[in-house]
C-alpha cells in the first residue's frame, strides 16, 4: 500500500460529462423557447456561454438572457447589406477571401479608413460583419480571426472612445468565444494613448487573445506563421498576397448572403431579394 495519497485524477470523460451536465443545466434554467430565440441557443452556443463565464451556470445564465433581451430589440439577423454598406464603401472592415490555418473566417479591420462619425452606423456594420462571419464558418469552428492594420489610422481617424467601449462590450456580452485572436498589426506609438484607456474595459479572456504584432521581429514572425500561410496573407500583414478591396464585389457577395441569412433564420427570401442594397455598377456585356 502507498504511504501516499494519490490525488484524484480528472479524466477526460468525467469532464465532458460534468460540462453536458451544465448544458442542460442552463438549458432547463432558460425554460420554454420559441422562434428566433430557440433557433440561436443551441447546446454550441450555451457552450460558449457557459465557457465565457468559467462554466458557472448562474452567471453563464445571466449572460445568456442579457444577450437574448439585447437580440430582441437590436435584431442583428435583420440587419441587411443595403442598410450599412455605406459604412463599408472604403473597405474598413471586410471579410478576407481567405481562411486562417484552422479555417476560420478572418475579419480584416482597417481603422485607417474610418469613413463615419456615426456611432450607430459603425456598431451596425460590425455586428452585420459578426452575423455574417458566424454564417459562414466551417462546420465544426466557432470562433474567428480578426486582422487589424493600422496603415494611415491617426487619432482623427480614430472611433470614440465611448464607441470604442459600445462595441467592445457588444463583442465580449453578446458574441462570447467567437474570437480565436485579433492581431493589432503595427500599431503606431500614438496608439498607446488610445489603447491605455481602452485595454480597461476588455475582459481577460479576451486580452489574452488580442496580439501586438511587429515587422521584422522574431516572435511577431512566428506568431504569424503558426496562425496563417504567408500564400494567402495580405502583404499589410507581412504575408505574400495583395490586399484589395472593390466595394460593387463586396457588395455582390454580401446580397447572396443576405439570402443565406433569411433562410436560415426563416424570413421571406423574396422579400430580402428585391431590396435593392447599394447603387451597383451594372456588369459588363
Amino acid at each position: 500500500m502507498s504511504m501516499f495519497w494519490r490525488r484524484p485524477q480528472n479524466h477526460p470523460e468525467n469532464d465532458a460529462a460534468a460540462r453536458d451536465s451544465k448544458v442542460r443545466e442552463l438549458r432547463e434554467g432558460l425554460g420554454p423557447l420559441s422562434g428566433r430565440s430557440l433557433k440561436f441557443c443551441t447546446d454550441a452556443c450555451l457552450r460558449r456561454y457557459l465557457e465565457a463565464r468559467n462554466w458557472n451556470v448562474d452567471k453563464a445564465h445571466k449572460m445568456l438572457e442579457e444577450t437574448l433581451k439585447w437580440r430582441s430589440t437590436f435584431e442583428p439577423e435583420e440587419i441587411r447589406w443595403h442598410e450599412v454598406a455605406l459604412e463599408g464603401e472604403t473597405g474598413k472592415v471586410s471579410k478576407a477571401n481567405f481562411h486562417d490555418r484552422l479555417g476560420r473566417t478572418v475579419l480584416i479591420m482597417r481603422p485607417g479608413k474610418q469613413n463615419s462619425a456615426s456611432p450607430e452606423g459603425n456598431i451596425r456594420h460590425l455586428v452585420y460583419l459578426m452575423e455574417n462571419a458566424i454564417l459562414n464558418l466551417p462546420e465544426g469552428q466557432e470562433q474567428m480571426s480578426w486582422l487589424i492594420d493600422f496603415n494611415g489610422w491617426s487619432l482623427n481617424t480614430n472611433i470614440p472612445i465611448k464607441t470604442a467601449r459600445d462595441i467592445i462590450y457588444i463583442l465580449q456580452n453578446h458574441y462570447p468565444e467567437r474570437l480565436a485572436i485579433v492581431v493589432l498589426y503595427s500599431p503606431p506609438r500614438i496608439f498607446e494613448a488610445f489603447w491605455k484607456v481602452v485595454k480597461y474595459f476588455v475582459d481577460q479572456k479576451t486580452f489574452q487573445k488580442i496580439k501586438f504584432v511587429y515587422p521584422n521581429n522574431k516572435d511577431s514572425l512566428e506568431l504569424m506563421k503558426s496562425f496563417f500561410d504567408a500564400e494567402n496573407l495580405p502583404s499589410e500583414f507581412g504575408g505574400k498576397a495583395t490586399l484589395t478591396y472593390d466595394h460593387e464585389e463586396f457588395s455582390r457577395l454580401m446580397i447572396q448572403d443576405d439570402i443565406k441569412t433569411a433562410k436560415f433564420w426563416g424570413f421571406d427570401e423574396e422579400k430580402v431579394a428585391v431590396k435593392e442594397p447599394v447603387s451597383l455598377a451594372p456588369p459588363a456585356i
